[in-house]
């Protein structure tokens, strides 16, 4: 949580201008209670360097601190204890000390939970404490008109604000939380969906097509030789390989289309709604292309697909059976010389994990 650079510097930033305004707009109301009790110049002072100085003083303080979040709380202990201090001196008048008081919590419990609401609970009587020492106590139960226009802004605008500043925190940590759950489902070398979420993905596809008794294709995709090129060029080079093949598959596939890293060196797709024809001819232009990639600095350097294609069929029993029929051709294409797209045509055979390089 605290760190320069992430969570306590935005902390900082997102309590900073809340507070310009609610200090701001707070003035308004201190300077109209104590107004009748003719304080010192310094109190004034004071009210208007808490008010307008204070806010910037605070941002600045935990900004360049080394626990910015720390730092922050700090502050907004600080603000409790100055909340409480200007409560005593303005002698408990009704209804600014309601209004200071109340955003004063409001600012603690959605900053810092039921801890920062205890301790700031204990700032503001610490705050209190003081000024009856320094200033003395005292009771001003009547609030004049004047008491109350000045403390409409602050009941207006400051509940709004807060209430922004707690929305888009919402929606930042919705967009967190969506992005979590991406990074979660993808595979982190190809930026395709790993094996769980395909696998996922394909059972839903196998129920769609079952229910609405719709068309679909799967296909199974193997670099071959693949350990070869990891022994002669190494694994960054392998790496290369796989994610040059994740772009061109996703260069080769339709808008519904799903491609995964099954793992390893093995690739999958779903084509959801396509018949063998489309399917056949994504896969076999996506043999083309990668047959053809060249690297200067690897002129020796050739990469070729074996894929094996399956047609979802109503008498196929369970996602994994459909599997087995794509496994079964991707076998074939290794064994009928490799560099080719298969189809699948007859009953599926056990399902192979590896193939022969």
């Amino acid at each position: 949580m605290d760190n320069r650079s992430g969570k306590g510097l935005s902390f900082v930033r997102r309590i900073y201008l809340p507070r310009i305004l609610g200090m701001a707009i707070g003035l308004f109301s201190v300077m109209a209670a104590m107004a009748p009790l003719h304080p010192p110049g310094w109190i004034w002072a004071l009210m208007l360097a808490n008010g307008l100085l204070w806010p910037h003083v605070a941002y600045l303080w935990a900004k360049h601190s080394t626990a910015p979040y720390r730092a922050e709380q700090r502050n907004l202990l600080l603000d409790s204890l100055m909340g409480g201090f200007w409560v005593a001196a303005m002698h408990f008048n009704p209804l600014p000390t309601v209004t200071i008081l109340s955003m004063m919590t409001m600012n603690n419990v959605a900053a810092g939970g039921k801890a920062l609401l205890a301790r700031g609970l204990l700032g503001q009587l610490a705050g209190m404490l003081l000024a009856s020492a320094i200033l003395g106590s005292g009771l001003q139960l009547q609030t004049s008109a004047l008491q109350v226009w000045a403390c409409l802004p602050m009941l207006a605008l400051y509940p709004m604000a807060l209430g922004w500043v707690c929305y888009h925190l919402a929606i930042n940590l919705a967009d967190h939380k969506r992005q979590l759950s991406a990074l979660s489902r993808t595979d982190s070398l190809t930026g395709l969906l790993n094996h769980g979420s395909w696998k996922d993905l394909l059972l839903l596809k196998f129920q769609i097509s079952r229910q609405q008794r719709l068309p679909a294709m799967i296909a199974l995709i193997d670099i071959d030789h693949f350990k070869a090129i990891n022994d002669t060029y190494g694994h960054v080079v392998g790496d290369c390989v796989l994610r040059h093949l994740s772009q061109e598959l996703q260069r080769s596939l339709g808008p519904d289309d799903q491609a995964g890293r099954y793992g390893g060196d093995e690739f999958c797709v779903i084509f959801p709604g396509a018949d063998q024809a489309r399917a056949g001819l994504a896969m076999e232009a996506l043999r083309e292309r990668v047959n053809a990639y060249r690297n200067p600095q690897l002129p020796m350097l050739r990469i070729s697909l074996s894929i094996g294609l399956a047609a979802y069929d109503e008498l196929l029993k369970s996602p994994e059976h459909w599997l087995e029929h794509a496994d079964k051709a991707l076998y074939a294409a290794k064994h009928q010389g490799r560099d080719q797209v298969s189809f699948n045509h007859g009953p599926a055979a056990p399902l192979r994990l590896a193939y022969p390089d």
